[in-house]
């Protein structure tokens, strides 16, 4: 009983603190002329907004939102209405997000009765009256939370944000907000802060020279920017911390309007370190060639000691710090020693060769305001493939110091060539991979017959010298690791001191510039090639050629050149070394039309095609009208061939060729020049409606188009009773290679031509030739089929007389030649009664 009483006693005493404490605060807006409230306000008086007295119950009105304002020239203002909301109470009114959503800006309020709301201003007597009583501005409310460095309890402009904090830094919250322009009482909002166990604070910290937790609930949000006290996190747990500003559930709090309705903060995270000093790495492992970047953590503002430990091994295989980095100072070192700033304490175990520290692998480094300091090394393809530490370590005390450490590891080199392996020397080749093991270059070079056994380089095919860089041909490692060079096997340096002969080659693609003989020490990959002399092909479009027809010389030209020269000497004619471009695949053609060999002499031609082999240059060339000449230093003077007969122009011009000093090589054709003729077979006579094929032989080319007509040779008047005009038939073929001479076929079908004398005519315009012959068609004669009769022969009967009775033999009847025998006696009786 008495436990029951004494729960009574205490709902009472609760009822009571309800009834006694303050209802939520409300905020009186005096100003009507674009005052700021809030989405998610509560309890707002806004009767002075409508013009009523502050203290008016019950008083309604409407809020209405403009999307356009337009003025009259009487100044009539009228309002493109967006949107209105009903306001039940001015003096306590509740801003939803339902009402308002996303209309932020100027909203204007009428009282209750006002009518048209479009209406927004008229004149009176002349003076212009505003029908709306006052305006307020609509804003969402905004909280922006950021965590400061602070150093000696003063807030700094440096974000922690994400970041790394010692135990021995000092930080602060601050808030940037939009909700404390004008508005009393402030609104508050508290800080909540989530431990790297779970925890949930509102207090953290020291505040700075005090044993106190700085409180981090109720901050007053006043101005645009508040900040809390600075917070010292010595003796905090390391680990991350997560903070978000939230609005608070307490009703008789003015920020208690925003409570759990979407306008909390962002977040804000910061890591705080288990060491005073800390240094992290953003690899683990690199590929040498490559860089990587270390990170130290620690006071603001401070120098710290970065330096790679001594491996004992030589300097060029360390990794080293890129120089002219922001607070990286490598110029501590002058000649292999230490210039000590006063205080500082050199630290022990540095890289050291021969007693003197590695350049690049030590300098003093100062954090930032934040703290930290990012440093990158460098590692090239010398870089020893090991693990190595990198240490920060106190410039006043070294036994305060954090290592990390990084392994560098062998990449790896690919190459490969382009094509099938096989080429003719002069093609180019492109050879391409991958570099892993060295950021900057790829170093190759080559191995094959008569040269070096290290290797020679590619384009003076000079010997390649380990450690010496310009003995190689060096080409650039892109971003990707991948790399590419195109390599012109004809294209060799001036100075170069041996030319490429045909065998097989081997191209080393190199990490570092060793040579053969030192391999051992960087990674290469081999690509192996097969390399040819080039070679050429030609022929003529025939062995005879008709006056007036196309010539063409075709063929084939290996080794990439990107033309050949065509040379031909004929009873005065001359052409000399002109050009024929060659295609990707090798092939050329060179042709010159009929109009040009219409002119030419009937007789013997000699054609030379000229290749100018890996050098791409005619050793011997046309240099004036009628003269050849050989390159420079081939020994060849000025032949003055124009004059000479064709087969001495030829031989002339091949004896050039022939020279130990001209590496050109040659294809010698021969071709006859004739009279155009075309030949027509023996027709015969052909009959009527039926069809047959004229033929006949001809020395034009191959391809070309004669034109045959067949027409009839009658002339004479028409007759009435049949169809004028003259029976013909006409058409075009084309010659084909025939065995010796070419030839040509026409087929006529004389289903529409009457018997008659035909003539044929067949030309050809391209050599302007032309032939015909005559032939007859005849009736067709008709063949009536021969009867035959055959004759049964006679049946003879034998009697057989009775016995005792004697036979009597018939007397014969004449048989058809017997008819035939008197008959014609008869005939010669008659005749000689007739001369009688």
């Amino acid at each position: 009983m008495k436990s029951m009483t004494k729960l009574m006693v205490v709902a009472m005493l609760l009822v009571a603190a309800l009834v006694v404490a303050p209802a939520a605060a409300a905020r009186t807006v005096t100003d009507n002329t674009g005052a700021t409230v809030f989405i998610g306000e509560k309890n707002v008086n806004l009767n002075e907004v409508f013009g009523q007295d502050a203290t008016a119950d019950g008083i309604k009105g409407t809020l209405v939102y403009y999307s356009s304002i337009t003025t009259g020239v009487d100044g009539t203002q009228i309002g493109t209405i967006q949107k209105t909301v009903s306001v039940p109470d001015t003096k306590s009114f509740e801003l939803t997000a339902t009402d308002f959503g996303s209309l932020t800006g100027q909203w204007y309020a009428f009282p209750s009765g006002s009518g048209d709301f479009s209406r927004m201003a008229v004149p009176v007597e002349g003076v212009v009256t505003d029908l709306y009583k006052g305006t307020i501005l609509v804003q969402k409310p905004s909280v922006k939370l950021d965590v400061k460095l602070a150093k000696d309890g003063k807030v700094t402009t440096d974000s922690v944000d994400g970041k790394k904090v010692t135990r021995n830094s000092q930080i602060a919250f601050e808030l940037e907000h939009n909700l404390g322009i004008g508005i009393e009482p402030p609104f508050v909002i508290d800080v909540e802060v989530t431990t790297p166990n779970g925890g949930k604070l509102n207090q953290l910290g020291k505040k700075v020279g005090t044993e106190t937790a700085v409180s981090l609930k109720n901050l007053r949000l006043t101005g645009q920017k508040n900040t809390t006290a600075a917070i010292a996190l010595v003796g905090m747990d390391a680990g991350t911390y997560t903070a978000i500003a939230k609005w608070p559930s307490k009703t008789e709090i003015l920020g208690s309007d925003f409570y759990n309705k979407g306008y909390d903060s962002n977040t804000v995270n910061f890591e705080i370190l288990s060491k005073a000093i800390a240094i992290s790495s953003n690899k683990d492992s690199v590929v040498r060639g490559n860089n990587f970047v270390v990170t130290i953590t620690g006071e603001s503002k401070a120098d710290y000691w970065v330096f790679v430990k001594d491996a004992a091994i030589p300097a060029k295989e360390y990794p080293t710090m890129l120089p002219d980095q922001p607070g990286v100072n490598t110029t501590i070192m002058t000649g292999g020693m230490i210039n000590l700033e006063p205080g500082y304490k050199l630290p022990s175990s540095l890289a050291t060769v021969e007693g003197k520290n590695v350049t690049n692998t030590v300098a003093v480094v100062g954090t930032k305001a934040d703290g930290t300091r990012a440093i990158e090394f460098k590692t090239t393809g010398d870089t020893k493939d090991r693990q190595f530490t990198i240490r920060v370590q106190e410039v006043k005390d070294t036994n305060k110091y954090d290592d990390v450490k990084v392994r560098v590891e062998e990449g790896d080199v690919t190459i490969t060539a382009s094509g099938t392996g096989v080429y003719y020397i002069g093609e180019e080749i492109t050879l391409s991979g991958t570099c892993t093991d060295n950021k900057d270059w790829v170093y190759l070079f080559l191995t094959g017959p008569n040269l070096p056994a290290a290797g020679v380089n590619l384009t003076k095919l000079d010997k390649a010298v380990s450690d010496q860089e310009v003995t190689f041909t060096q080409e650039e490692v892109e971003a990707d690791d991948t790399w590419s060079y195109k390599w012109n096997t004809a294209d060799l340096a001036d100075d170069a001191v041996r030319t490429l002969d045909a065998g097989g080659y081997t191209i080393y693609a190199v990490s570092q510039p060793k040579n053969k003989d030192d391999l051992s020490d960087a990674k290469y990959a081999t690509a192996a090639i097969q390399l040819k002399t080039g070679f050429l092909t030609a022929t003529s479009s025939g062995a005879k050629i008709a006056k007036g027809d196309d010539l063409k010389i075709t063929g084939t030209a290996m080794g990439d050149p990107d033309n050949v020269f065509v040379w031909i000497f004929g009873k005065n004619r001359q052409v000399l070394g002109e050009s024929a471009t060659v295609e990707s695949d090798g092939s050329f053609e060179y042709e010159l039309k009929g109009g040009e060999t219409k002119d030419w002499s009937a007789g013997q031609y000699f054609a030379v095609v000229q290749h100018p082999m890996m050098d791409k240059k005619q050793g011997v060339y046309k240099y004036d009208d009628g003269k050849i000449k050989g390159a420079p230093g081939s020994g060849i003077n000025e032949i003055y061939i124009g004059k000479l007969q064709a087969s001495d122009a030829a031989t002339a011009l091949i004896q050039a060729l022939d020279s130990p000093n001209i590496d050109d090589t040659y294809v010698k054709l021969t071709f006859d020049v004739e009279e155009p003729y075309i030949f027509i077979d023996p027709i015969g006579d052909k009959e009527a409606g039926s069809k047959f094929t004229i033929t006949g032989t001809t020395n034009v080319a191959v391809g070309d188009k004669l034109i045959i007509d067949v027409t009839s040779a009658a002339f004479g008047p028409s007759k009435k009773t049949e169809a004028s005009g003259f029976g013909a038939v006409s058409g075009n073929v084309v010659v084909e290679k025939g065995d010796g001479a070419n030839k040509w076929s026409f087929e006529v079908d004389a289903a529409d031509l009457k018997p008659d004398q035909y003539i044929v005519k067949v030309e050809c315009i391209e050599t302007d030739t032309t032939n015909t012959a005559n032939f007859n068609l005849v009736e067709k004669v008709e063949t009536t089929p021969t009867t035959v009769t055959t004759t049964a022969p006679a049946v003879e009967t034998t009697t057989t007389a009775p016995a005792g009775e004697t036979t009597t033999e018939p007397t014969p009847t004449p048989g058809f030649g017997a008819l035939v025998a008197l008959a014609g006696l008869g005939a010669v009786a008659f005749l000689v009664l007739r001369r009688k």
